[in-house]
């Protein structure tokens, strides 16, 4: 299997993923908030966030990677890192950087991935490799693209009612409580919180068969 190019700078994606041969990536409600902390630790500092979703078996995301400039910082402290864990050893750069977005899914993925080996005492990769992204590359792409991760829990049958599912961003873009997600930005999107729930109502059973990236993920 040919290897996918490198996330690009300040682009748009719709990220997923799913555990290796459908085997469940959360199996108990504190895995779920351990997920979201390295989440916020390892991608926050490199990516906007506006919408995800956690089921057993996969996950979705729709995020915009910030620019080379926006992530200097972190990048110089990560090569400073890997300057110390690596005494005497040449760094590349320019392919360091290159690299840089998608090397930073892969160490959340894999530091997600220990803990689960740690606390359940299973051996081996836990993610199906490599992790699926799809640019998103219009207006109305970026909106269906949320409503969908949103839509999942329904669209798999784990509840009838999608904002019932405790484990996505569509009722964090309704609460007042601080968030790391780009809430003012999804909901000027959408026109406020009541044309938000509107349009994700609306689109309901369009989601259902609208084959997007992830849809067997079951």
């Amino acid at each position: 299997m040919t290897s996918p190019s490198p996330l690009l700078y300040d682009t748009y994606y719709h990220i997923y993923n799913r555990g290796i041969n459908r085997e469940n990536i959360f199996v108990e409600a504190r895995n779920y908030a351990h997920f979201l902390n390295l989440y916020a630790e390892y991608i926050d500092p490199i990516a906007d966030t506006f919408a995800y979703c956690l089921l057993k078996n996969h996950f979705h995301f729709s995020i915009r990677t910030l620019s080379e400039a926006e992530t200097l910082p972190c990048f110089t402290e990560d090569m400073e890192q890997k300057k110390k864990r690596n005494p005497g050893k040449k760094l590349e750069v320019a392919h360091e950087r290159q690299i840089y977005l998608s090397k930073k899914f892969s160490d959340f993925f894999n530091a997600y991935a220990k803990a689960i080996n740690k606390a359940y005492g299973r051996t081996g990769s836990l993610f199906q490799h490599p992790f699926g992204r799809v640019m998103i590359t219009n207006d109305l792409q970026f909106s269906r693209v949320i409503a969908y991760i949103h839509q999942n829990p329904q669209k798999h049958g784990f509840v009838t009612d999608f904002g019932d599912w405790k484990y996505s961003s569509y009722g964090t873009m309704l609460a007042e409580k601080p968030t790391h997600l780009k809430r003012e930005m999804v909901l000027n999107w959408f026109g406020g919180k009541e044309q938000y729930k509107a349009t994700h109502a609306a689109w309901v059973d369009e989601q259902e068969s609208s084959g997007f990236a992830g849809d067997d993920y079951d």
